[in-house]
């Protein structure tokens, strides 16, 4: 098993930054990736960002540009900075980890972009 916790959400204007950090606990043995998803309310989750275990980032047209992920293999964590938000931002974001042949979400962590 693998827990997730996340961290850094809150309210900011738009064009404000935001940095969510993710820590992972328990049986972490071979991480395959991991990444940043959002749920807006009234849509589907999506992919907002991830990491492979060889370093490659991907991220959702959307927020490429103004979002950063990175992760510290030694803390077993996994960053995002959001730079220049916009209202469309606004979603509960959530942590995920594909770890053997699993994938583990954390509780997820409230961003609202607002004036």
């Amino acid at each position: 098993q693998v827990q997730l916790v996340e961290s850094g959400g809150g309210l900011v204007q738009p064009g404000g930054s935001l940095r969510l950090s993710c820590v992972a606990s328990g049986s972490i043995f071979s991480i395959n990736a991991r990444g940043w998803y959002r749920q807006a309310p009234g849509k589907q989750r999506e992919l907002v960002a991830v990491i492979s275990s060889g370093g490659r980032t991907t991220y959702a047209d959307s927020v490429k540009g103004r979002f950063t992920i990175s992760r510290d293999n030694a803390e077993n964590t996994v960053t995002l900075q959001m730079n220049s938000l916009k209202p469309e931002d606004t979603a509960v974001y959530y942590c995920n980890y594909w770890v053997g042949g699993y994938y583990y979400w954390g509780q997820g962590t409230q961003v609202t972009v607002s004036s």
